[in-house]
């Protein structure tokens, strides 16, 4: 039997990531990965032909530049184009468009309120503060404010210092972050609503909780630290749909020497004496390595593969209480043309970038109400792109790709989770409900969509409750926190497993980081 260094279970950006560090230090490594395509969430697939759909994940941002560097990725393929602008449309007006360019995204904020337009570049300049500061805990493994080692107690001084040298504005601002919703902390800085909707949303991404639900600002944080090529605050769109990053790291790896094996789905993490040490694939072939490492959420790594049996009973309390409560759903559709949107405005550059269906905080609030008590929202929260306007190799010439997050989808609905199938056309034609509100001839545009619901995105991609980023963003599941006490630094109470997933430090989004820091984890333990 063939035997390797490491196999990562799961061909998702992180697994592979974590696989090309391991192989460009030298070490032998197979990546197994359940579905026929790569990518996990971070996937472009042909559903309907001649489209090319961003299946789940549909923008990036938080992809750490030191590893396009480190990995060579743009030799690889890999091409982001950036997103100059962030749309509000109104049903009655004009909308709100954020531009790149601050200038001009003050003259559009002073439309609706002057005092907004100047408070604009200081938050901005604020929340740039903030994410450089929060950017260096995002790059390295998490502090352990349980260890006695000089090591992690210098690393806990040294953030300490650099928390404290920021200033007293600085330390106000960031417990503010840290115990606010995002609409209350956006009210500290604005007035209008047409600004605040589209700017709170950010704060709940990735959780089951409402604009106005206390820790949601630092959520806003997290998705506030963009940068691509340097420029910070950016956004953009991976050439060929965000399924390209994973392909380029994918084909990174293999230049490093990785092996990688699609159609292998894992069913059983093999534990002897305590110790892992092969895995069963679901056709029953077996593989051996020094280190089992899973790319996968903490649920299915531990209660799927591992099982209980193996392991302390506390431990599992801890991962049968970490939260994932996925609240999000995708429609991906495909367009005979662009739609027209009743705002007024001329031209396509406003759609370039995001477009956002968040006309009010009350509205988000109330889209949160429905799915509190287990329904789908029937005026929900969608992020629309139209990646076809600037990338045009993702659909035939003259038509387009729209590409729909909806919140909120809730993975427990009332009915029960297996009920999904039976709700999946009402919620896709809720969905276009919505967009007909801002642009009436959305329907007479459509060839066909694609409709997932969490259930379908547990049952497809593997990840527990449909949640996007493996459990969700929530201050107690942070850090040294994430998954769980003890256990947050990639390391598992079994001896040779491991994580690199985003249930691990620093979280989700297509960042890289939690395959990055684990394989450094893993090569500095001298495994």
């Amino acid at each position: 039997m063939k035997k390797y260094d490491s196999i990562i279970i799961g061909g998702g950006h992180n697994g592979l990531t974590c696989a090309a560090y391991l192989a460009k230090a030298g070490k032998k490594v197979l990546v197994l990965e359940r579905r026929h395509v790569l990518g996990g969430a971070a996937v472009s697939e042909e559903i309907t032909k001649g489209f090319t759909y961003s299946v789940c994940s549909y923008v990036v941002s938080l992809l750490r530049p030191h590893i396009i560097r480190d990995l060579n990725l743009t030799k690889h393929g890999l091409a982001i184009l950036p997103l100059d602008v962030s749309y509000c449309p109104q049903i009655d007006g004009p909308g709100l468009a954020r531009w790149d360019d601050p200038q001009k995204s003050k003259r559009e904020i002073a439309k609706f309120s002057k005092k907004d337009a100047e408070a604009y570049p200081e938050f901005a300049m604020a929340m740039r503060k903030m994410s450089f500061f929060a950017r260096n805990i995002v790059d390295q493994v998490a502090p352990n404010p349980n260890s006695f080692n000089p090591k992690e107690l210098m690393k806990l001084l040294k953030l300490g210092g650099e928390f404290k040298a920021h200033g007293e504005d600085f330390l106000y601002l960031h417990n503010k972050l840290l115990t606010m919703s995002s609409a209350d902390f956006l009210d500290m800085f604005f007035e209008s609503d047409i600004l605040k909707a589209p700017m709170a949303v950010s704060g709940i991404i990735g959780t089951f909780l409402g604009v106005r639900s206390p820790g949601t600002a630092y959520v806003l944080l997290h998705h506030y630290m963009g940068e691509i090529d340097g420029v910070f605050r950016s956004w953009g769109f991976a050439k060929g749909g965000t399924g390209g990053i994973s392909m380029a790291i994918a084909r990174s790896a293999q230049a490093f020497g990785a092996e990688i094996k699609t159609s292998a789905g894992v069913g059983e993490v093999v534990i002897k004496n305590g110790k892992a040490g092969s895995v069963f694939l679901e056709n029953g072939d077996e593989y051996q390595a020094d280190n089992i490492i899973s790319s996968c959420d903490p649920r299915r790594t531990f209660l799927n593969f591992v099982g209980e049996k193996h392991l302390d009973t506390d431990f599992v309390k801890d991962i049968k209480r970490f939260k994932l409560r996925g609240s999000s759903g995708k429609v991906n559709i495909a367009l005979d043309r662009l739609p027209k949107f009743n705002d007024g405005r001329s031209g396509t550059r406003h759609l370039r970038g995001d477009v956002a269906i968040a006309p009010s905080i009350e509205y988000l609030e109330k889209a949160y109400d429905e799915a509190k008590y287990g329904d789908f929202s029937r005026r929900p929260y969608i992020n629309m792109v139209i990646p076809s306007l600037t990338d045009p190799t993702v659909a035939p010439k003259g038509k387009h790709v729209m590409s729909c997050f909806v919140q909120y989808a809730p993975y427990n609905i009332k009915e029960g989770p297996e009920n999904w199938p039976s709700k999946k056309e009402a919620f896709g034609e809720t969905v276009i409900d919505t967009i007909e509100e801002y642009a009436p001839d959305i329907r007479d545009c459509i060839i066909d969509k694609q409709v997932l619901t969490p259930w379908e995105i547990e049952k497809d991609f593997g990840m527990s409750e449909g949640n996007i980023f493996h459990g969700e963003l929530s201050l107690e599941q942070l850090l040294f926190l994430r998954p769980t006490a003890g256990w947050a630094h990639y390391k598992t109470p079994i001896d040779n497993l491991w994580m690199c997933g985003s249930g691990t430090h620093p979280g989700g989004g297509i960042m890289g980081s939690p395959g990055e820091l684990a394989a450094k984890t893993i090569l500095k333990s001298g495994r």
